[in-house]
């Protein structure tokens, strides 16, 4: 009978034992919903393209970029912790699960959304001729000169296509238009392809005198979005979210605020 008794006692234990297991992990969204407290969510963004994302003196992750998210993510109660991640990795690094999201000032391209999809955009870009303001660079008469972008933009793609090879043309594209600026100013090249307001923030940015928007802008349908890993369902909280800080005119504060 003891022996009986301890055997019935260690398999109820056991069964309650495989009951507990048995019971799924609860998820970091489950807790959330479960508290009210809000979700952590990680977003990437370039913090190397001002006025969109740059990275202060002090290391903190500022612009454009950041303040939209924030104020994305207040919307949709989750808490918004932002990374740094250089350019030609921020998609290969979202759908490797590093990140959950990207608003670096990316452009809703075809080719991007065969690898991630974009939630509505939330800016809309010119493209504009950056160069010295001296007449020795005509955007009318583009002949025999070097010209530069940063590579994987929507700038770069629009003047590879169109002058790269011709008319004794060349193109040299950069990690960061900063480095594409600077060699303007070394006179490396002749002018700069540039999204207007990254063009504007430079020229308020100290000894740029002598520089300045050439010609007109082209207007080239380019509009930001901000990306997510394919069928990731954070695209329609988002868009939701978007839409409310549109009808509430918070997101043309935002942008007044950073686009002075």
């Amino acid at each position: 009978m003891k022996i009986s008794k301890i055997g019935s006692i260690a398999a109820i234990a056991l069964a309650l034992s495989a009951c507990g297991q048995d019971k799924p992990a609860e998820t970091k969204a489950d807790a959330a919903a479960t508290t009210g407290e809000a979700r952590e969510l990680k977003i990437a963004t370039e913090a190397a393209y001002p006025p969109f994302n740059d990275t202060a003196a002090d290391g903190k992750i500022v612009g454009f970029d950041v303040d939209v998210i924030n104020a994305v993510c207040a919307e949709i109660n989750a808490k918004c912790d932002i990374v740094a991640q250089d350019w030609d990795g921020l998609i290969p690094g979202l759908n490797a699960n590093k990140y959950d999201a990207i608003i670096a000032g990316m452009s809703i391209t075809p080719e991007r959304l065969e690898q991630v999809d974009f939630t509505d955009s939330y800016f809309s870009n010119t493209i504009v001729w950056l160069s010295k303001t001296d007449g020795s660079f005509d955007p009318n008469n583009i002949k025999n000169t070097i010209l530069g972008g940063q590579r994987s933009t929507t700038g770069a793609a629009y003047i590879t296509e169109k002058y790269d090879g011709k008319d004794g043309n060349t193109v040299q594209l950069y990690d960061t238009y900063l480095n594409a600026y600077l060699d303007l100013k070394a006179g490396r090249n002749a002018a700069v392809m540039a999204e207007k307001a990254s063009a504007a923030e430079w020229l308020k940015s100290g000894d740029t005198a002598g520089f300045g928007l050439v010609g007109e802008e082209i207007d080239n349908n380019d509009n930001l979005g901000i990306a997510v890993r394919k069928g990731d369902a954070l695209k329609d909280e988002f868009n939701k979210a978007l839409a409310k800080l549109k009808e509430t005119g918070k997101l043309a504060e935002i942008e007044a605020a950073n686009f002075k």
